[in-house]
């Protein structure tokens, strides 16, 4: 590595946040309160941009609220990394978390270890396809306590897909880092190819087991050591 590692670039899902809970706890209560959130916020700002934006994404179109409705849960159920689905999503999430309905889960070794880098002086930011809202709220509403004051920034899909080297590029850009100096850590492959076009270091997080990938692997946040 040419350049010492000063930031650490953190996917949540499946490398910090066990794919489980995100499959099994936050997509079914996104899914189940959908239709009645958005008829009860339609007119509050953010869920009005986030609509506005779903008909822009499929052309322009002035959905209703059930046509909106319709298309975010199809794709919901593609798996789509839509901006305005992830923030209508992270809006239920937190109209859940605040009513102590949900409480977030993190693998073990992550909040001993994201302590550690931090106070070492490592910069630490996420980024994700879900929103800086849901991203906060998985940090902040966990048994480790609060951990969102251990990272500068909280980036999502509005810089840019996860699985496109240009987002990459613009994150270093906004830090005013070289991107060798950036180690991006998910347990997603093809989103490692990415940051790795863009120059970034990579380290598959492989929470299931050992892994054939092109990148580093480790098991969990603790066997990467970079604090020491």
């Amino acid at each position: 590595m040419s350049e010492p590692v000063r930031a650490v670039l953190i996917e949540l899902e499946g490398a910090a946040v066990p794919m489980a809970f995100a499959t099994g706890t936050l997509m079914p209560l996104a899914q189940a309160r959908l239709g009645a959130f958005i008829a009860e916020h339609a007119s509050d700002p953010d869920v009005e941009d986030a609509l506005e934006e779903t008909g822009r994404l499929l052309g322009g179109f002035d959905l209703k609220l059930e046509e909106a409705e319709a298309l975010l849960l199809r794709w919901m159920k593609q798996n789509r990394k839509a901006t305005p689905l992830k923030t209508i999503q992270g809006l239920i999430w937190q109209e859940s978390y605040e009513a102590g309905a949900l409480k977030s889960e993190l693998y073990p070794d992550v909040a001993a270890s994201l302590r550690s880098w931090a106070s070492s002086g490592l910069r630490l930011f996420v980024y994700s396809s879900n929103s800086r809202l849901a991203q906060q709220l998985l940090l902040s509403h966990s048994a480790s306590g609060d951990l969102t004051s251990l990272f500068e920034e909280f980036f999502d899909t509005s810089i840019g897909q996860k699985v496109e080297p240009a987002s990459y590029r613009a994150i270093c850009e906004r830090l005013d880092l070289p991107s060798e100096s950036v180690l991006a850590l998910s347990g997603d492959g093809e989103e490692l190819d990415a940051a790795q076009s863009a120059g970034l270091a990579t380290t598959l997080i492989a929470r299931e087991g050992p892994a054939d990938s092109r990148h580093a692997v480790c098991p969990d946040f603790a066997s990467l050591n970079l604090g020491s």
